[in-house]
Formats: structure tokens, sequence, C-alpha cells
């Protein structure tokens, strides 16, 4: 629960060297925080919210680092009488919000006003989630959830429907740079990095003031000034950021995905890279990759999920790290495919069209008298064999009789999808042409 925020404390600093510098450096007042002024600034909603004492049920979603957890401890020193309490919800259960709610109706009789923390709040099962919806309904309890994963798809509609989600945005470089000054003045001394230095210790927060600040505490150790090769052997490595079950792991296939619909091979693989320095499972990598070759080239490239599938058996073969290499190849095959998604909305099309038009028999000519009942009342009969006609083509209806001839699939004029294209246009002009010879 130590999620820490956009900026620096500007007030004394404090003697409690006991404590680590991130919670000693941690933001007192909204004029502290840096780097989250859509949300903190005197029209920011979040500190209008608490000025204006209304006690209301938020998420706070953004990666780690960036102020969750000071943003939700500054509501408690801003709204008057309120009671605060915090947990995570790694390590709570059911039992503890029962005790929780308990308190909170006890607040409430009292005309209390009781503030909760939960942070991590997508960690709540949806049972545990439903039980907030009656105590917030009620007024008992303003709920305050931090969350790094996207609560569009972790938290359950009726509790967004009942909470203000706010966006806490990835600190930028002058907003971590602020910190580095910040906590040279509370240390009172200088941070002993050329400016080369500072500008890759900035760049190897990843955006995180804890991870920066964790930093920082071991370069304020270092004697001497330090060149930027020496700062990778003097600090700890950061790991790449990437929780495979959590928004990351979307943002970035997605940015795969992106940049090869866009034709930008540069990018994919820079985005594939990433992937894997992560730790991606690669399986999963080429199972995006065959989906992207059916809806975003389809029959533009025919060929493009035989190929995806040929570099999944290769890499299946060789294995990490000599497999990569197919990754690379699929990716860039797909990238520079023409593409077409005609496939992918025919089948939109079509299925959206059947659901409305779901209960329409097959015309009786193409369905065989299985009997001689069904013979009798007309099934099978008057069906044209294709192969037995000049054409190969019988031009005959396929359609529910009544229904009018839909039109799904509309091949585009790229790539192998041209000729289909022209194949689409030749039976359609042949079939209007034996439609009307029959009718004369």
């Amino acid at each position: 629960m130590n999620d820490l925020f956009g900026s620096m404390i500007t007030t004394e600093p404090v003697d409690d060297s006991s404590k680590p510098l991130a919670d000693r450096l941690r933001p007192k007042s909204f004029e502290d925080i840096c780097g989250q002024d859509h949300l903190t600034n005197k029209d920011g909603p979040f500190r209008a919210m608490c000025t204006n004492q209304i006690v209301s049920s938020v998420i706070l979603w953004g990666p780690p680092g960036v102020g969750k957890t000071t943003l939700a401890r500054l509501m408690p020193k801003t709204i008057k009488q309120a009671k605060f309490h915090e947990i995570s919800a790694v390590s709570s259960g059911t039992a503890d919000l029962k005790s929780i709610f308990k308190s909170a109706q006890e607040s409430s009789s009292q005309g209390k006003r009781f503030l909760l923390f939960v942070d991590e709040i997508h960690y709540f099962n949806k049972m545990q989630q439903d039980m907030f919806l009656p105590i917030i309904e009620n007024g008992i309890l303003g709920l305050i959830g931090a969350t790094s994963q996207n609560p569009s798809f972790q938290l359950n509609a009726a509790l967004l429907s009942r909470s203000s989600v706010f966006e806490v945005r990835k600190l930028t470089n002058i907003a971590l740079d602020n910190i580095i000054k910040r906590a040279e003045i509370f240390m009172k001394k200088t941070l002993p990095l050329d400016k080369d230095s500072r500008a890759a210790l900035i760049k190897k927060s990843g955006g995180d003031a804890r991870v920066l600040i964790n930093l920082l505490e071991q370069a304020f150790l270092l004697k001497q000034n330090i060149s930027v090769d020496e700062l990778e052997k003097k600090l700890s490595i950061t790991i790449p950021k990437h929780d495979r079950a959590g928004d990351s792991h979307y943002a970035i296939i997605s940015a795969i995905h992106k940049s090869i619909r866009g034709s930008d091979p540069d990018a994919a693989l820079y985005w594939l890279a990433r992937a894997m320095i992560a730790g991606e499972d690669p399986n999963y990598i080429f199972r995006r990759l065959l989906r992207i070759s059916f809806e975003d080239i389809g029959l533009a490239t025919s060929n493009a999920q035989r190929l995806v599938l040929d570099s999944w058996s290769s890499y299946e073969r060789l294995g990490p790290p000599d497999g990569d290499i197919s990754l690379v190849m699929a990716v860039l095959f797909l990238s520079l495919s023409p593409k077409s998604n005609a496939v992918y909305k025919a089948e939109q099309y079509s299925v959206k069209y059947a659901k409305k038009h779901h209960s329409e028999l097959p015309p009786k000519h193409i369905v065989n008298a299985a009997t001689s009942l069904m013979n009798e009342f007309g099934y099978g009969q008057s069906y044209e064999y294709d192969h037995d006609t000049k054409a190969g083509f019988s031009g005959q209806n396929y359609f529910p009789e009544g229904m009018k001839r839909q039109l799904f699939y509309h091949p585009v004029d790229r790539g192998q999808e041209r000729e289909l294209k022209k194949r689409l246009a030749y039976f359609t002009k042949l079939r209007d042409h034996l439609i009307k010879k029959s009718g004369d």
C-alpha cells in the first residue's frame, strides 16, 4: 500500500531517518503535488470535491507510483470530521469488510463521515465488490478505490456506476526532474550526477516516482559525480514493467496489433521487443498474430494464416532464443502484407443480420427430400446442380424465400482480394443475366 505520488513536499523536512525517503517526501497538501494538475489544481475535479466537502465514492486509476495513495490520504485532511481507514484488497477479505461497514454505520449514527481507502481494489471479487453497493447508496461510507488495472474490466458495472473515476496519469519527465530537485533540498545536498546521468535516472524510473526515489536514495550515497555508463553499475537495475495480468500486458499487445494494422513494421518490432523483454508468453503473441491475419489481412493475403502457423511451429521446434526470429518474421510479413478487413466485416454483418432474421427456413429447392412426404411437398424439386450447367453456375436463389438478397462480403482493391472482387462482380452479373433470362 505504498503507491507513491506525483510530487514532492515543499514544507520543512521532518527528521525521521528511520522511514524510507519516499515516505518522508510524500506530499502533505494539494499544493505539494506535481504532475497531476488535471486533478489537483484549483479547478481540478478531485480537489474541488474535497474542498466542497463532498463525500462520494471515487476510483483512482493509474500506473504504480503516480500518486493514488497520496491523493487518497489527502481527502481526510481536507474533509472535516471524517474518519479515515485504509486497507489493501490483497490482504483483506469479507470479514474485514463487514467489520469496517459496522464501524462506518456507527460513525454515521454519530454524525461523522467515514472514508475507506481500498488499495488494489480490483483484487476484491464480484461478491465483495457488491457488498459496497448498499452502504455507498445509503451514504454511510465514502469509498476511495485505487487500482492499476482498467476499472472497465476489473470492477463491477454496478460499482463503477456509483463512483467517479479519476485517471492518475504517468508522471512526465518534468515532474520527475522536479522530484529530484525537491529531494536535493530535502537532503540538503546536491545529487552527485551530471546532466546526462540525471536524465538517465529519470528514464530508468519509467515514470514511477517510487522507483525514482529509491534510486535517489542509492545515488545520494555516491561519493563523486558518475557518468551514464557508471550509473548502471552503481545502481540497482529496474526490471522492465509489464504486468502480464494487467493493463500493460494488453496495452503492449494492442500496440503490436495496431502497428501491424497500420503497416508500420518498425513500430511493430519495437513493441514486440518490449513484450519479449518483459517476458510475455510467445504463444500468446502468436495467437494474436493469427487473429490479426484473419481480422486485418483476410483474403487480401491468403497465405498470411499459413505463414503465422508455420512460424509458430518453427518457434515450438527451436524454442527461445533461437525461435524468437520466427516471431519477428511473422510480424514483418503481416505488417507489410496487403490488408483488408472485408472478411471480418462480413462476419459481423452476417451474424447481425442472422440474429435479426433467425426463424426463416431455407428455400425448398435446396433442402433434400429425405422422405416421400417431403418430396410430395416439393422439397428438393427444381434444384439445379451447378456443375451440370454451362457456366458451372446456376444463379439460383439460396436465401430464404421472400428475403431480399443480401451482400455481406465487400472485397477491397488490394492484394488478392482485387481478384476476388472481380469474381464477385462476375457472378453477380451472371446471376442477374440468368434471372432475367428465366423471367423472359
